[in-house]
């Protein structure tokens, strides 16, 4: 977001939300450690473009309707809510096999909420998108060892270090693959 707020040359500084605090946090961006139904409850902002990347499936349904609620009233007439998560159908993230049976699962849950959101009475579009990505293994195991991925929070330090292993086994010293990300836009009429 930082570099695409740079390419934009956007006006205000994009704010971001999380939970947690992380070291590796992007400067060009403003952000908050609080949750976003706390966030956009209280905001009296108007947001042009309110993106929520692969996160959503962290909430529970009735939390996701809040957060959508609050959302859309933080919007310009014109704004609009994007939703980008993984595509459930052909992913092809590089996984170990515990981790690929608990990213199944999940995926189900993905593919419930996404029809949910596809059923509310807001203007809204679909899109969809590739990503070729090419990362070397080190640098991906790294990503597995921080839990880079929702599937993973809850793995043990032993479920880890044996996907790491399998990781090592099963792919080349550069890994490729597309990154494959569905997107639903709300529009604020």
């Amino acid at each position: 977001m930082g570099s695409l707020s740079s390419k934009l040359k956007l006006i205000n500084k994009p704010v971001g939300l999380d939970i947690e605090n992380h070291k590796d946090f992007d400067k060009r961006i403003s952000f908050k450690k609080i949750n976003a139904i706390q966030y956009l409850g209280n905001n009296k902002k108007k947001f042009d473009l309110i993106l929520i990347k692969q996160t959503i499936h962290l909430f529970n349904l009735k939390d996701i309707k809040k957060i959508l609620t609050y959302a859309y009233s933080s919007l310009e007439v014109g704004g609009i809510i994007l939703i980008l998560t993984l595509d459930t159908k052909d992913n092809e993230i590089p996984t170990f096999s515990l981790m690929k049976q608990k990213l199944n699962q999940s995926f189900k849950r993905d593919s419930l909420i996404w029809k949910k959101l596809l059923k509310l009475n807001i203007k809204k579009s679909t899109a969809s998108f590739n990503f070729k990505v090419n990362i070397k293994k080190n640098v991906y195991l790294k990503m597995i060892k921080q839990r880079y991925i929702s599937t993973l929070l809850n793995f043990n330090s032993l479920q880890i270090s044996n996907g790491i292993n399998e990781i090592n086994l099963n792919y080349k010293k550069n890994i490729l693959f597309n990154d494959k990300l569905k997107c639903i836009i709300f529009t604020k009429l």
